[in-house]
């Protein structure tokens, strides 16, 4: 069905309508929640509060932009909003032990399990040593999927700025990577 449909069927009410247009992008907004929030509980937080916040602003939606823009936006500044209310008070703490790493399989060629943990794990960890507005532009652009002219759109700023912010995105976290990496890769 047409999105311009069912967006207007969903402010009519229509839950199943809004369901349907929140479905085809629920990993994309998903994989935003996540990369920003750095953790599944806070991402898991900052989803929920993402949909209450659309189905309650769906008559602010005026359908200038995508509506899957509008919900990544939301996305993006709910998890913002969520880690900056919990970073003063937030330590994180790996309980992994590193004498008994685990391994799935056995086939020297592929990453073993504990590996692509301690991996993910250094990425996140990178990610959170971002500035927010760089942080966003980089997860918006490699996990959400987003041209350079949307990322521009939703943080408000021109396409050079959404350039450049990925640019020393990505140079910051290979910098980091590089000194912190304990895992051959």
């Amino acid at each position: 069905m047409d999105e311009a449909v069912l967006v207007m069927q969903a402010r009519d009410g229509d839950q199943r309508a809004f369901a349907d247009l929140v479905n085809g992008h629920r990993n994309q907004i998903w994989a935003v929640c996540l990369q920003i929030c750095g953790n599944q509980h806070d991402a898991e937080d900052a989803l929920q509060a993402t949909l209450l916040a659309a189905w309650r602003n769906l008559d602010k939606f005026r359908g200038e932009a995508r509506f899957s823009t509008w919900m990544h936006r939301i996305a993006a500044n709910n998890a913002l909003a969520l880690i900056r209310k919990r970073k003063a008070n937030t330590t994180l703490t790996d309980f992994s032990d590193p004498e008994a790493p685990v391994t799935l399989d056995a086939d020297d060629s592929a990453p073993r399990f504990d590996e692509q943990i301690a991996l993910r794990d250094q990425l996140r960890e990178a990610l959170q040593q971002l500035s927010d507005d760089i942080r966003e532009a980089v997860v918006l652009r490699e996990f959400g999927d987003f041209s350079y002219a949307d990322i521009a759109e939703h943080q408000g700023v021109g396409v050079q700025t959404v350039k450049s912010r990925l640019n020393r995105g990505r140079t910051q976290l290979a910098q980091y990577l590089r000194a912190h990496t304990t895992v051959d890769s």
